[in-house]
């Protein structure tokens, strides 16, 4: 996108926002302004069967131009923050940062005035190139859900149109997984739900419920964060806003348009296991097949799944070092405590 388009559209989320002190409290903990940050999850929105967000674990994602500044920085004003990594220095850190996983450091468990707080630090071109290929469908996946904006990336900054983008291939890929028929409940979860297709955590550790559980609360800003992509795809899919109908097309012509406006990783993972079978067939050719396949959604489905499940084994290998052992056992059990409450409400409804 053309830097002379990037200042003339507003991100469904540019609405003005007022912080909250604890929010305002938890930006001056940190030592370097940032190009964006933003909050999610339940310490940010409150959850279905959650009476408010307070006493939840705050989570940040701090976005930077130099990771190596930043954790400079940071080391000098806040050295508790990090695991025994820190005697490693900044080199080392924002290399491990740059180089493995999801292309993020997190530091978690952080006590701050009021409880505790988890940040993860990325580059700003690490997140640009997840936001617009899905290389990680990571942060790209946070962001395929409402967040709390704490600080705006600005007007000209490549990040902007990378954001809006994001968004543009969740829809495509939703789309293409969805029926011709259903209802915009169903698209939030899909929407809300890419980033934990294949992601071991959903298994062990997660919440079962915990795309309903993001959604259910949150219908209006889901529809705020998809509701100006629908003109664009009026060729091929329509929403009656009064009844949260959705309809599409679902011929080999449509589904050929959602294929072609996939993000590269997921469309370079379709193509390669269309050609397992050791016939090579180039990109329009897999396309023009998979568009005329029955199990078209499912294809999507694995190359995503495939994405998810490999950064979400190797970033959690990554956090137990940048987290250390004790932080890591312990914010482990709250996930399979949080899981197991889950299972057992689950039960008493059943």
């Amino acid at each position: 996108m053309a830097a002379s388009r990037l200042s003339t559209f507003r991100l469904p989320w540019d609405n003005p926002i007022v912080l909250t002190d604890k929010f305002r409290h938890i930006l001056s903990l940190f030592p370097q302004d940032f190009v964006f940050a933003f909050a999610y999850g339940s310490g940010a929105f409150q959850q279905h069967g959650q009476k408010s967000t307070e006493g939840n674990v705050v989570d940040l994602v701090l976005v930077v131009d130099d990771a190596e500044t930043f954790h400079r920085l940071n080391l000098q004003h806040n050295w508790k923050h990090y695991s025994s990594m820190k005697y490693l220095g900044p080199h080392t850190l924002a290399s491990f940062q740059e180089h493995w996983g999801a292309r993020v450091y997190f530091n978690t468990l952080v006590p701050y005035r009021y409880g505790l707080l988890k940040y993860g630090v990325v580059s700003s071109s690490s997140l640009i190139a997840d936001l617009l290929d899905w290389e990680w469908l990571y942060i790209s996946g946070r962001l395929h859900k409402p967040v709390m904006p704490l600080i705006l990336p600005d007007a000209n900054h490549p990040i902007r149109s990378a954001l809006q983008n994001n968004l543009h291939n969740a829809m495509h890929t939703a789309l293409l997984l969805l029926p011709d028929v259903f209802h915009e409940e169903t698209l939030y979860e899909t929407l809300a739900g890419l980033s934990y297709t294949g992601d071991f955590r959903m298994s062990f550790g997660e919440d079962r419920n915990k795309v309903k559980n993001i959604v259910k609360p949150q219908l209006e800003k889901f529809r705020e964060l998809y509701a100006s992509f629908w003109p664009g795809l009026a060729a091929y899919a329509d929403y009656n806003h009064s009844t949260g109908r959705c309809e599409q097309d679902t011929s080999p012509s449509a589904r050929i348009f959602h294929l072609n406006l996939l993000p590269k990783k997921i469309q370079q993972t379709i193509v390669h296991e269309w050609n397992r079978d050791g016939r090579w067939q180039d990109v329009e050719d897999v396309f023009r097949a998979a568009a005329h396949d029955t199990e078209c959604p499912e294809l999507v489905k694995e190359a995503v799944q495939k994405t998810v499940n490999t950064s979400s084994w190797t970033q959690s290998l990554k956090n137990i070092p940048s987290a250390g052992l004790v932080k890591t056992v312990r914010y482990g059990f709250a996930k399979i405590n949080k899981m197991w409450k889950s299972l057992k409400k689950n039960q008493q409804t059943d």
